[in-house]
């Protein structure tokens, strides 16, 4: 009898556990479900269905007809180095990211180093044929391109001789990080960031992010990076106002660093050992192994190796960065001198390629006898005509000093000119019914008719 009993009991007991543990993970799994809905509809719902988006685009593209008479060289415009204190990519790492992201030149914006701009540090010139421009990202936003080697600037320059000085050595100069406060007055500048990964990333709410990254980042890398964008209002309305009274040239900001992630190293002491991605010599955090822990290391990482790097996770490499938007420039040749004689005379446009290439986009006006392109002028005349061309249907948006004046939507955009003014267009892709930002050209300035 007391064995029947003990039996009984024990059968209870084993259904009451059982109903126990199986409430337990319907609760864990409804929470699960709560927490993570939002990356859970995207990682098997919306972004298998961006992807497709997004492929579709590259399969509809059509070479735009229409000549403006450049050749055209995609750029990546502020972009670290292992020169920088917060980040660890070699060059001829960078170089390796660029041939992926299909880039034809880019503009360098270290950090100082014990105080000094050193342009006698990094590389210039063409690299496995990536053309580099030697730059730093200096205090107050200066932000020059094109200063002679062997020039030193000190972290102590006062900011507006030191404007002065990079003129008079002939470079161009433009302002990083225009959500900060800036010298808008200065005239010694050339042009400005109108979009930049970093302050779009800087806004974002990571611990809402969170679910995302980990659940879609590796099955859809390039949609989660895209989950941080926002249209730069703020960017745009500064440049079209600035633009009002003087010529800026707008870029787009890369800011590549390739330092948003964290590396893991098995030691010779049986530790793990992990860094972030930009960290060169920094130790995040060191950890002793047991017997579980470095079990589960083998089985998920393989061989423990001492100083072998064992796992990484990593939001910004390197190439994606430099994929995520591009300064697409006209000009004669791939050189330096070309290159930044068209940043600084505005022949460019912003585009973000992660969505669809955007090479071969054209804008110019065209007159009975001659025609202007981005960043150049022309005179009103009766017929002028503002034209553009995109190699994927896209929905044109004409913004005459500042005001939006005309939309249309196809591959092509013929807008009559009948007032003087800084004309520039944008194109925006419908990605699944939503007008996503994709193309903003620099204006082409439309001078009074002289009688």
């Amino acid at each position: 009898m007391n064995d029947q009993k003990k039996r009984g009991c024990l059968r209870v007991g084993l259904r009451w556990t059982i109903r126990g543990v199986t409430v337990l993970v319907v609760a864990l799994v409804l929470a699960f479900g709560v927490v993570c809905r939002t990356a859970l509809w995207d990682r098997f719902y919306l972004f298998p269905k961006q992807a497709k988006a997004w492929a579709q685009f590259r399969a509809e593209r059509i070479e735009p007809t229409l000549d403006d008479g450049w050749n055209e060289y995609r750029g990546c415009l502020h972009s670290h180095s292992e020169l920088s204190h917060d980040s660890a990519i070699s060059f001829p790492d960078i170089v390796k990211a660029l041939e992926i992201a299909d880039v034809d030149f880019i503009c360098m914006t270290d950090h100082y180093e014990d105080g000094k701009a050193d342009y006698s540090l990094g590389w210039s010139g063409m690299h496995d044929g990536i053309l580099f421009i030697r730059g730093y990202e200096l205090d107050y936003g200066l932000m020059p391109w094109g200063i002679p080697e062997g020039t030193v600037f000190l972290k102590s320059d006062e900011p507006r001789a030191l404007a002065k000085r990079i003129h008079e050595l002939g470079a161009v100069l433009f302002f990083s990080h225009c959500e900060q406060k800036r010298m808008w007055d200065l005239p010694e500048l050339d042009g400005m960031e109108i979009y930049n990964i970093h302050p779009d990333f800087s806004d974002e709410n990571i611990r809402q992010l969170a679910p995302q990254i980990l659940l879609c980042l590796n099955a859809y890398p390039d949609q989660s990076m895209r989950l941080i964008f926002d249209r730069p209002k703020e960017f745009l309305a500064r440049w079209d106002d600035l633009n009002k009274t003087r010529h800026i040239t707008g870029i787009g900001a890369n800011d590549s660093h390739q330092n948003v992630g964290i590396r893991g190293f098995y030691t010779a002491k049986d530790t793990l050992v992990l860094k972030g991605t930009g960290e060169k010599t920094e130790i995040s955090g060191e950890y002793k192994l047991n017997f579980f822990t470095r079990l589960v290391l083998r089985l998920f990482f393989g061989p423990l190796e001492p100083d072998r790097q064992i796992l990484r996770f990593e939001l910004d490499p390197y190439e994606r960065s430099c994929r995520y938007v591009n300064t697409h420039v006209l000009a004669k040749d791939c050189t330096e001198k070309d290159i930044l004689d068209s940043l600084r005379a505005g022949r460019a446009f912003v585009a973000f390629s992660m969505l669809a290439d955007a090479k071969g986009f054209t804008c110019l006006m065209q007159g009975s006898k001659k025609k202007a392109v981005m960043g150049e002028s022309i005179a009103l005349e009766p017929g002028l005509k503002l034209q553009a061309a995109a190699p994927n249907r896209c929905r044109f948006t004409v913004v005459k000093d500042g005001e939006n004046v005309a939309q249309s939507e196809g591959t092509e955009l013929v807008f009559a000119v009948r007032m003087p003014g800084k004309y520039r267009v944008e194109a925006e892709l419908n990605i699944l019914g939503e007008w996503t930002p994709w193309i903003y050209a620099n204006p082409i300035e439309v001078r009074a008719a002289t009688i």
